[in-house]
């Protein structure tokens, strides 16, 4: 859960401020995509537990409880409470995070040390799981560990996002980083902006950083880099696929990392063209963008509906085509245009985004019809 704070307040914030946050930004705009989400971890039984779990609730989502120790921990004790994070925000809307996390060794929840039964049916029956770097702050490497290691036992897919605690993982303590490696290699989906993926493996051309944690990855099928305001990539064994982002009016950038993660899950479960699943994706981002926090100002579906329909690109043709004809001996390279050019480079697939849209709003559009929380 995450606290905004305006950037000349230093007391508790008032609720209007009080926002869910985190993993809940994925959960949330999953939902809004009509997807059908639990939420796995731990609330504490206080004003903000019950907070968060009636948003989670008002989205459609619910919450699966990590804890089967009631009789073994101090219920009133700072460790069982809801985790927050202090969101700071300054007049340029940079952002800082802080959280109990932040000033302790251990983990928030290190005292969860299995995966209960409900946990494990949750994911059993899930088709995806996902994880982030912030994981790391909240439950122990062991048992981010055990959950990944079910999750391959039963067939779910695995997400997984390091975020910026992927480059303090890789210097972190033993057990980090066996865990994060653990992660990076088994994850059937691996997404990382281009810094991070430079981070991890010392490659700056992004696509080759895509291409080299693929080959290391045992059961990655794909490794999607996040570029900003440019856009995204999406890279497999055979092919790369690219989608330039839209043109928006950027508002705040918080929690458009993990919208995006959503709009990947519904184009991974849906079977979409890797193009389609970009497009959407950076659609979901771009809307998050626009307004102000994450959590339940993460993307409604309309104003998604919106961009996908205003076909508004920001196209950068010079930019793909320097990153691209580096790997122009890929089996498949694809890039979603506007327009697609006649005579084009024979080893480039341009396709139309016009087409994309064409296929995509029926099913966003059958999505927004099966929609429990905000619009």
């Amino acid at each position: 859960m995450a606290l905004l704070l305006d950037h000349d307040k230093v007391s508790v914030a008032e609720k209007i401020y009080w926002e869910a946050g985190g993993n809940c930004n994925m959960a949330i705009a999953a939902a809004r995509l009509g997807l059908h989400v639990s939420a796995v971890g731990h609330v504490g039984d206080e004003i903000y537990g019950h907070f968060l779990l009636d948003v989670l609730h008002d989205e459609g989502i619910s919450m699966v409880e990590m804890n089967e120790q009631n009789g073994e921990i101090d219920t009133l004790s700072t460790a069982y409470e809801t985790l927050l994070c202090w969101v700071l925000v300054d007049p340029l809307q940079r952002h800082g995070f802080c959280s109990r996390a932040d000033f302790s060794e251990e983990p928030a929840f290190s005292w969860l040390s299995t995966l209960s039964t409900k946990a494990k049916m949750a994911i059993r029956r899930a088709k995806i799981i996902f994880c982030n770097g912030y994981g790391f702050d909240e439950l122990s490497p062991s048992l981010l560990g055990s959950a990944l290691d079910y999750a391959v036992e039963v067939g779910t897919s695995i997400f997984f996002d390091p975020g910026p605690r992927g480059k303090s993982l890789i210097t972190g303590t033993l057990e980090e980083q066996k865990a994060l490696d653990k992660y990076l290699r088994m994850s059937d989906v691996l997404l990382l902006t281009s810094e991070e993926a430079e981070s991890l493996t010392g490659t700056e051309d992004p696509i080759a950083a895509g291409q080299e944690l693929l080959k290391k990855g045992i059961r990655t099928k794909w490794v999607i880099i996040k570029m900003g305001p440019k856009g995204s990539i999406l890279i497999t064994p055979s092919s790369i696929s690219c989608a330039p982002a839209f043109k928006v009016n950027v508002i705040d950038t918080v929690g458009c990392g993990d919208s995006f993660v959503a709009a990947i899950a519904f184009g991974f479960i849906h079977k979409l063209p890797l193009v389609y699943t970009l497009t959407i994706a950076n659609a979901v981002g771009a809307a998050t963008a626009m307004g102000c926090g994450a959590g339940r100002n993460v993307a409604k579906l309309k104003q998604v509906l919106e961009l996908v329909r205003g076909s508004n690109l920001n196209e950068d043709d010079k930019f793909w085509l320097e990153l691209l004809k580096k790997h122009s001996d890929t089996e498949e390279i694809m890039l979603l245009t506007k327009a697609v050019i006649n005579g084009s480079n024979n080893w480039l697939q341009r396709v139309s985004l016009q087409k994309v849209v064409g296929e995509l709003l029926p099913k966003l559009e059958r999505a927004q019809a099966k929609q429990v929380g905000a619009c």
